[in-house]
């Protein structure tokens, strides 16, 4: 089926709430677009998707999301050009992940004419909302719950696919301070560690806090059994610069498989710059910290785009990290940026028009 064929009902708002918002002053993901898609799985399929006002929706409470966490996300970007139009940054590999969250957690795979068709007219109609200039961009945010009722202890037979947006700058607007995991572990061997599913972020929440008690700002996690290598960080992936030498972890059932991750990590090799994706050992990191030979870390992610991390705890030492004029991570934000909203040559085919 043609995807300019998939049937989709749409209810436009009356009012637009637009200019209610401060899109100079913006806290991520505070402020939602006029409209959303909602996709509803019943009876062994899924039915017509609309496109309806934001707004609230009613679930019981025994629907089975709320017991037994049958949820899952992703997150995308929607970026405005100087001439105006709309471009999707890798969107396919989204998709791709949603299901492989989705087959993991037994929900339903979203078929894929249909999430492109519903997403492009949803942009299109809230196409205000994405602002040009550098660091603006509508997030997106595509998730799925499972809705039957019940309280049994199974796989629900009903779920609702929805897609929200928000408009952002950036998710981190200054470097930000880590703490290398001792203690807690974010995923094990065999679970859910690399699929978006919603339990993997909640589970991370009250380490965080005792992080952020201790004036930093985010976990980096190490492997569950040892933490003795570096993994990922809750909002991001993450690299290490050791001299010219780039090092990032390897992706594995406890890593998520960023979409910003693997673009840099191609981006690193058209500029022929040396990177390894192996593990990455905590004694490593803070032996070259110590000897001076640790230049940058830095965390990737569609939120977060490109963030530097200015130092890290381990141990209950400190470490500062120089502050570069010529980083690894302000170059990959820079280049990134410019196939993101059409500036330079896109010459992996990563982007898409959405009109």
């Amino acid at each position: 089926m043609n995807i300019t064929d998939i049937p989709l009902e749409i209810t436009t708002t009356k009012s637009s709430k637009i200019n209610q918002v401060d899109f100079e002053n913006l806290s991520f993901g505070m402020h939602n677009s006029d409209h959303m898609m909602y996709c509803d799985y019943a009876d062994g399929k899924w039915q017509t998707p609309k496109i309806v006002p934001y707004g609230p929706m009613e679930f019981e409470p025994s629907a089975k999301v709320f017991h037994y966490g049958q949820a899952v996300f992703e997150g995308m970007k929607a970026f405005k050009d100087d001439e105006g139009r709309v471009w999707l940054f890798r969107p396919d590999q989204n998709f791709e992940r949603i299901n492989t969250s989705s087959k993991r957690l037994a929900i339903p795979e979203f078929p894929k004419d249909i999430f492109f068709t519903s997403l492009k007219k949803l942009l299109e109609i809230d196409q205000n909302w994405i602002k040009k200039g550098e660091g603006n961009s509508l997030y997106i945010r595509p998730f799925v719950i499972a809705t039957e009722n019940g309280v049994s202890a199974s796989e629900s037979s009903q779920y609702r696919f929805m897609i929200i947006t928000c408009p952002s700058q950036a998710y981190y607007n200054k470097p930000i301070k880590v703490i290398f995991a001792q203690e807690f572990s974010r995923a094990a061997d065999g679970g859910v560690g690399y699929a978006k599913a919603a339990g993997n972020y909640a589970a991370q929440f009250y380490p965080t806090q005792l992080a952020k008690a201790k004036g930093l700002d985010q976990i980096i996690w190490t492997d569950a059994s040892s933490h003795e290598y570096l993994e990922e960080a809750g909002t991001m992936n993450i690299f290490f610069r050791i001299g010219d030498k780039l090092l990032t972890a390897p992706t594995n059932d406890r890593i998520l498989d960023g979409v910003t991750r693997k673009s840099i990590i191609q981006l690193a090799k058209d500029h022929n710059i040396d990177i390894t994706v192996d593990k990455v050992s905590v004694k490593e990191i803070v032996n070259a910290a110590k000897n001076g030979e640790l230049k940058e870390i830095f965390g990737t992610g569609t939120a977060a785009t490109v963030v530097r991390i200015e130092g890290f705890e381990h141990d209950g030492v400190y470490h500062e990290l120089p502050n570069l004029e010529s980083s690894y991570g302000s170059f990959f934000k820079t280049t990134l940026q410019d196939i993101q909203y059409n500036r330079a040559e896109d010459k992996h085919g990563w982007t898409m028009q959405a009109f």
